[in-house]
């Protein structure tokens, strides 16, 4: 994709651009942030992700602790998983019928009164109950599947289909700032026996969200806003199942999601390394936690390049590759610092392939159908890293830990190489041909000549 200052091909008389600085073409791209709506929308991301981070420590952390088992850890997650999937394909169909900054307020509301009842169950006696935590869990899947797709869907609407790429970097890279002091926030007041304290920071949080969101003007989709009944949520879920089958490439977007959580999260594991291999490091289970996104960070900082790669593609499953091998060395890894680097490698390479993935998406997407593929992409990545707790827990049980993270990483390596030589339309899929949907179902534009080597040949549509 032609970078705004790069020279124009064959463009005689075109006046000289002004040559890139080289530094500033790597740092992240803030000019979304000029956008007064987007800022409401970048603070209110900020000021929730300190608080479900510390969250997604505490709910582990407080299972293990009832139950001293890695595998109900992994149990925890596909509990989460159920109403992610259900309500995150509604919600999708659910923010393309009503007004987007109404229902992230109303949901925004919910996730804070749902994070204050957590507080509340941990100050019981015996530390809480698994039942009531599992309920009270579920409750803050459902909340956040509604929220995530409108929050998503309505970033081309307010920045415009040039800032969508520099937006997404900016909210992910936030995102990954709260990912990293959460967890060593939560692992300082975990170790001191404040476990409540961090159910409530989330409440906060949440409420400081709605509060920016009041600010912002009505968010309609692209259609009429109509009544919001379940038959015809459910029926919009049917259209983009519909829609999505007719794109091949951005289903491919999320099945190499999927093999990639599936097979080699590790979270469902940092309890048992913190309480044993680590367990002479000081404050093991928050730099566990923070590992991966110390290196998203690193790479959302540095991530000026993103926005202008062309093979999006190739890029994604180069990204994909280098999380595999970086969770082969998290496996091996004998010391803490050792396994946070290989986590940090990881990071960085599921930040790039987020990145892409998400403009994809978004920019391929008409209007009225958003909401739906950002629901669709919230399961994938919320649903994903659930099924990959459930697989890593249960081996870790069996086999022990680093034959859960090594066996995965393996299987994430050998599955892209396979995408890339199967279907070739995803490896040679360009952004540059991203708003052509004859181009994203694998088809050739009829007006336009034979391509003359194999790089630039959409190919079969796969599957």
């Amino acid at each position: 994709m032609t970078s705004p200052v790069d020279p124009v091909e064959g463009g005689a008389g075109v006046e000289e651009p002004v040559p890139v600085d080289r530094r500033r073409a790597w740092a992240i791209d803030t000019s979304p942030l000029r956008n007064p709506d987007y800022r409401r929308l970048f603070w209110g991301v900020a000021a929730t992700m300190l608080g479900q981070q510390m969250t997604l420590v505490a709910v582990p952390y407080q299972v293990f602790a009832l139950t001293g088992s890695s595998l109900l850890v992994g149990v925890t997650s596909v509990i989460a998983l159920v109403p992610l999937i259900v309500f995150g394909l509604l919600g999708g169909a659910i923010a393309d019928s009503m007004d987007r900054r109404r229902l992230m307020l109303v949901t925004g509301a919910g996730s804070a009164v749902t994070s204050a009842l957590l507080a509340v169950q941990a100050l019981l006696p015996g530390g809480g109950n698994l039942v009531l935590l599992w309920v009270l869990t579920a409750c803050v899947s459902g909340f956040t599947a509604v929220n995530q797709p409108a929050r998503s869907a309505v970033i081309p609407a307010i920045v415009g289909v040039e800032g969508v790429a520099a937006a997404n970097a900016l909210a992910m890279t936030v995102r990954q700032v709260g990912v990293i002091v959460g967890p060593l926030l939560a692992g300082v007041l975990i170790a001191v026996g404040n476990l409540p304290i961090t159910y409530a920071v989330d409440a906060l949080g949440f409420l400081v969200a709605v509060l920016l969101l009041r600010g912002l003007p009505p968010l309609l989709p692209g259609r009429a806003a109509g009544s919001l009944r379940l038959a015809a949520a459910v029926r919009g879920v049917g259209e983009g199942f519909a829609f999505l089958r007719t794109q091949p490439v951005l289903l491919m977007t999320f099945v190499v999601d999927v093999i990639a959580m599936a097979f080699a999260w590790p979270q469902a594991v940092f309890p048992e390394l913190s309480a044993g291999r680590y367990a002479d490091s000081p404050n093991s289970l928050g730099w566990l936690f923070a590992g991966v996104s110390i290196g998203a960070l690193v790479s959302g900082l540095t991530s000026g390049w993103v926005s202008r790669v062309d093979r999006q593609g190739a890029v994604v499953l180069a990204a994909i590759v280098v999380w595999g091998l970086a969770i082969i060395g998290f496996g091996f890894a004998p010391t803490l610092w050792l396994a946070v680097l290989c986590l940090a490698l990881a990071g960085a390479g599921d930040m790039v392939s987020a990145v892409l993935r998400s403009s994809m998406l978004q920019l391929a997407a008409p209007e009225e159908m958003r909401g739906r593929m950002q629901g669709v992409f919230l399961v994938v990545v919320a649903g994903g890293p659930r099924l990959g707790d459930l697989r890593a827990g249960a081996i870790a049980s069996a086999a022990g830990v680093t034959a859960a993270m090594v066996s995965g990483g393996v299987v994430v390596v050998v599955a892209m190489v396979l995408v890339a030589l199967v279907v070739p339309s995803f490896w040679f899929f360009r952004a540059s041909r991203a708003m052509r949907p004859t181009a994203l179902a694998g088809e050739p534009r009829p007006d336009s000549p034979a391509p003359e080597s194999g790089e630039d040949r959409p190919g079969p549509a796969p599957r």
